[in-house]
């Protein structure tokens, strides 16, 4: 029996950040893994779905560009082609970033296949027996498709995301069950594609955790692209109609249909913890089948979890943190916890929505604070690149000025969010930030304008304020 110090089960940003790590440490690891190498967000997940909306959005602008009142044809547009300049970029992203990475690491071997814990020393790996001193697992999550009544029979025509980048033609109508950062994104993906889409979110308003306002002006945005938004939707049963699938559901207290050639779910994700064999060691999961971990992603006697398998924030910067610390924690014997206080995220809608920090709401249960809201029409920049849709708002500690969060909406939202996580992280209050020189023009100036909000009304300032 083949003999480890570290075992990592899953090749995504989890487990290759704990291999990194192990390496570094001259640390005898095995990583097995099931699937494409890489994991999600590299195969069916962040770097496919953002090349598909960059080179949507670059087409609309450049279909109808206002800058300097010009104005250019429509070429002709190949959806097919599109996705086959996808799957290059996914190939060589996964052969550069995590093949060749993996093959520069002299203490970790790595096997394709199947792992089941026998216990908390011992694994099947492809049905041969490997022992191990520690362990991590790293096998991420999928798509959760809910039972819906009639769910069986609509199954040719329901998508998820993995199905979705699979296509090789524009659907003529999908709908989306979903109001989250993946339904909006494929929302705007197959509407810019030149698809009908219907969104049916069950919650009152579309991204129910974000501040009210960015997530309100978001729906109406998408609303004016030719989407159709339903709220607070309660989906009854499916119904399979030749081509494609019949949504019956409750909008408020009205019955309503809706067709579509494919039904996409856009519903969470689940984890992949089935065949582990975890029952025969000492991890434990929770009711939906995550990996329970304390602060510092111990499962185990000996055994971490990293990554989207632990659940929620499911975010690949998250995972590949995570794997590092546990990695550490592990090989170490350190206890390092996992600081979730300044994690961003994104929506990569056009525009974006990204936030840090505590919402408006969250930060009223901690501590008493204040809140300002500014549009981005008051922002030089975006009026110079005709970007002026969006707002920014800024959640600050009334008694210490601290600035706990901060929300975009904005064109390249994404690019601003970094400089607000590092304020968060640093504990920083509004004086700071007001005293922080920026670049004129540039469209993060918008973080320090928001900051001068709290002190008087930015529309009455000059455009170098302070």
């Amino acid at each position: 029996m083949k003999e480890y110090d570290f075992l990592i089960v899953g090749g995504g940003a989890a487990g290759f950040a704990a291999a990194l790590r192990a390496n570094e440490l001259g640390v005898k690891t095995l990583m097995v893994n099931r699937g494409p190498i890489g994991g999600t967000c590299v195969n069916v997940g962040c770097v496919p779905t953002k090349y598909i909306l960059t080179a949507l959005e670059l087409r609309k602008r450049a279909l109808k560009h206002h800058y300097a009142g010009m104005v250019l044809r429509e070429e002709r547009f190949d959806f097919g082609e599109l996705l086959n300049g996808k799957d290059e970029l996914v190939k060589f992203l996964r052969r550069e970033k995590y093949e060749e990475v993996l093959e520069s690491l002299d203490n970790v071997d790595y096997i394709s296949g199947s792992a089941g814990f026998k216990s908390n020393r011992e694994v099947l790996v492809n049905g041969e027996k490997v022992g191990f001193g520690k362990a991590l697992i790293a096998t991420g999550a999928r798509a959760r498709i809910l039972p819906i009544r009639g769910v069986e029979k609509a199954r040719g025509r329901i998508l998820t995301h993995v199905e979705a980048l699979k296509l090789k033609d524009v659907p003529e109508s999908v709908v989306i069950i979903g109001g989250r950062a993946q339904a909006l994104e494929f929302a705007q993906i197959f509407a810019r594609a030149g698809a009908e889409v219907t969104l049916l979110q069950r919650s009152v308003r579309i991204m129910p955790q974000a501040e009210p306002e960015l997530a309100i002006e978001l729906e109406d945005i998408l609303s004016q692209e030719g989407i159709n938004v339903n709220t607070s939707v309660r989906i009854k049963f499916l119904e399979r109609m030749g081509d494609g699938v019949k949504v019956h559901a409750e909008v408020g207290e009205r019955e309503s249909t809706f067709e579509g050639e494919y039904l996409f779910f856009a519903t969470g994700r689940e984890p992949n913890t089935e065949g582990l064999g975890l029952e025969n060691t000492d991890v434990k999961t929770d009711g939906k089948g995550f990996v329970i971990v304390d602060k510092t992603l111990k499962a185990g006697e000996n055994i971490y979890a990293a990554g989207d398998v632990i659940g929620e924030p499911m975010l690949e910067t998250v995972a590949a943190k995570e794997g590092f610390t546990a990695a550490g924690n592990a090989l170490e014997g350190r206890n390092v916890e996992m600081d979730y206080r300044a994690v961003p995220r994104v929506v990569f809608t056009d525009p974006q929505l990204a936030s840090v920090g505590l919402t408006d709401g969250d930060a009223q249960k901690v501590a008493k604070c204040l809140c300002s809201t500014v549009e981005f029409s008051n922002v030089p920049k975006a009026l110079i690149t005709g970007e002026e849709r969006g707002l920014i708002k800024m959640v600050v500690d009334a008694r210490t000025k601290e600035i706990l969060g901060v929300h975009i909406l904005a064109h390249n939202a994404a690019e601003m969010i970094h400089e607000a996580g590092m304020m968060i992280r640093n504990r920083m209050t509004v004086d700071e930030v007001t005293d922080t020189l920026h670049v004129f023009p540039t469209m993060s100036e918008a973080i320090k304008l928001v900051a001068l909000s709290f002190k008087g009304d930015v529309s009455k300032m000059p455009c170098c304020a302070m």
